[in-house]
């Protein structure tokens, strides 16, 4: 598993580079309506149409504070702080075609659902779902996810 990621990290590098002829642009996308970055990473990257986000955990913007309750209230605030993303990146929701989602405890799987299905009603995207010893500033949840811009007409 521990090799998964940097395979599929590779897979995604070489077909930029095959389908943008070897030059892929990129974008770094920031907004104040998601929580800064913690260390030398960008909240999302726009290459080509595809907008690749870091994972986000439930730390509210306005106080750079851990959202503390159950997965129901992490797992809202991670989304809001991905819609703000997406949103600074002229996407939604309905433009996300796979999702990780990173917890800490898979006996809140259908707690942490019901949040997410709220999120994602049509047509959801593809997603997985790990179970993970910790995470940042222990938190129960982390999610990322990518997304494909709509052609503009």
């Amino acid at each position: 598993m521990r090799f998964l990621i940097p395979i599929l990290i590779s897979i995604t590098a070489l077909f930029f580079t095959i389908t943008s002829g070897g030059k892929m642009e990129r974008k770094v996308v920031y907004t104040e309506k998601a929580p800064k970055p913690v260390g030398p990473y960008s909240q999302a990257i726009i290459a080509g149409d595809f907008i690749f986000t870091a994972g986000q955990i439930p730390i509210d913007p306005k106080t750079n504070q851990v959202v503390q309750g159950d997965i129901k209230e992490q797992t809202k605030q991670v989304l809001e702080n991905l819609k703000a993303v997406l949103e600074s990146a002229g996407a939604t929701f309905d433009d996300v075609v796979k999702v990780t989602v990173y917890m800490r405890d898979l006996n809140e799987f259908s707690a942490m659902n019901e949040v997410y299905s709220e999120y994602f009603k049509n047509s959801p995207p593809a997603r997985t779902t790990v179970e993970v010893s910790r995470l940042p500033r222990d938190v129960k949840i982390e999610i990322d996810l990518i997304a494909v811009k709509k052609e503009k007409k």
